[in-house]
């Protein structure tokens, strides 16, 4: 692994100098200051650009790429029904070449970690290691209440661990949990004790629709999803629960008190009318750890992170009639620090031994020429095609728009989607 240093590069509209080496970002410094460099360390001049953190995407489901456009103008519990008819045809060969595809809309639109809930992990994680980017790794958990099934997800799930345990870069592994209506409540608790017991971060869909609340109350005693999960001794700040739009003030107050990191996916909630008053400063008042997701593209369509920070924001600003919502520097921290929290990693931050993560911002054109700052052009005016170059691992995956083998890339999912077809 090579060094890598950026030149006069602007680090929250200060001309800096980035060092990377081994993976890390070891010194950022006014451009002014000379760097020393170990030799052979590749040296960038990036005058006319800016540096972010990588994006996270923080609720994702990259096996779904190929799935665009399925389940288009129905309801969420008949979306997701036709969903479950077609993965039951798909196989690791498909799921592979459909995380590549993934990989590489989300390199091209600046996301540098995605924390997965799909099936065949090994092969999510095959694709991710040969594209560069940072993966986290879920063994999901469903049984529809079948008790063979959930004796045969748990030795599944022990034997994927060992195997993730050899992975040579170390991606992280974590447990997904479905949701509550979909997982036996036996099966669930093995899950977070296995979490637990392992030290692994626990992925679940939560508070989604309107109907998992009615559904929710009506068969636990009037508890909310929240209320029932806490019930079992399930929230922790290791949970990472996606949508939790449907919220009470006890459940806020719950998720804020256990350090939740809930993650907005406005896209897909708005497609498939799941809701769209996701309460931000509730929530974030509360206590919990905001970020972001896109969901999967069978709901959302598409993997690009700018476009959901800009969404999130507006739609926020709208509904609750106050523009003053959501500022800059809470989105892109959503986007970025807030999800590193989540996942335990030192990531989404531009300073001396983060991860090296970094994009980098071509910001001679149109969206970047007004007086308004460097973040406000970015989210409200500029699109991810402003993405000149990505580094991620301390290396680039992406250069001047390019990355390797995109049209291999291409050729061989058509393959594979043409056979499924």
């Amino acid at each position: 692994m090579g060094s890598i240093l950026l030149k006069n590069i602007a680090v929250e509209e200060v001309a800096s100098n980035i060092l990377i080496e081994g993976g890390l970002i070891s010194k950022v410094v006014p451009a002014k200051v000379e760097v020393a460099v170990p030799e052979g360390t590749e040296v960038v001049d990036c005058t006319g650009k800016a540096a972010l953190p990588g994006l996270v995407n923080m609720h994702t489901h990259a096996g779904m790429s190929m799935m665009r456009g399925i389940g288009e103008d129905i309801s969420f519990h008949e979306w997701i029904d036709r969903i479950w008819q077609v993965e039951q045809k798909i196989d690791e060969e498909y799921v592979y070449h459909a995380t590549k595809i993934a990989c590489l809309e989300m390199i091209k639109t600046g996301t540098t970690t995605f924390n997965d809930h799909y099936w065949h992990m090994p092969m999510g994680h095959k694709a991710a290691a040969e594209m560069g980017i940072r993966p986290v790794l879920a063994y999901v958990i469903l049984d529809h209440n079948d008790s063979q099934e959930a004796e045969r997800q748990k030795i599944q799930c022990q034997e994927m661990y060992q195997e993730a345990m050899s992975w040579a870069d170390k991606s992280q592994f974590v447990i997904a949990i479905h949701a509550i209506y979909s997982v036996s409540e036996p099966l669930m608790l093995w899950a977070v004790d296995f979490a637990r017991e392992h030290g692994l971060k626990i992925h679940i869909h939560l508070s989604e629709t309107r109907k998992e609340v009615e559904d929710c109350k009506a068969q636990h005693g009037g508890m909310s999803p929240v209320e029932y999960l806490d019930s079992l001794g399930v929230l922790g700040d290791d949970v990472i629960a996606a949508h939790t739009l449907w919220l009470s003030e006890n459940d806020i107050r719950i998720l804020g008190e256990r350090r939740v990191a809930c993650v907005h996916n406005v896209n897909s909630n708005l497609k498939l009318a799941s809701g769209y008053k996701f309460l931000f400063t509730e929530l974030r008042d509360a206590g919990a750890n905001l970020c972001l997701g896109t969901d999967g593209c069978a709901s959302s369509n598409n993997l690009d992170m700018l476009e959901t920070i800009k969404t999130s924001a507006m739609i926020q600003k709208a509904w609750r009639d106050d523009p003053s919502v959501m500022t800059l520097h809470e989105l892109i921290d959503m986007a970025t620090v807030n999800a590193g929290k989540g996942l335990g990693q030192n990531l989404g931050k531009i300073e001396e031994g983060a991860l090296a993560d970094v994009l980098i911002i071509d910001t001679d054109n149109y969206h970047f020429l007004s007086p308004g700052s460097f973040l406000a052009n970015f989210i409200y005016s500029a699109h991810s095609d402003c993405i000149e170059s990505v580094i991620c691992k301390g290396e680039f995956v992406m250069r001047n728009r390019v990355v390797p083998g995109e049209k291999e890339i291409l050729a061989e999912a058509r393959k594979v989607l043409s056979r499924l077809m």
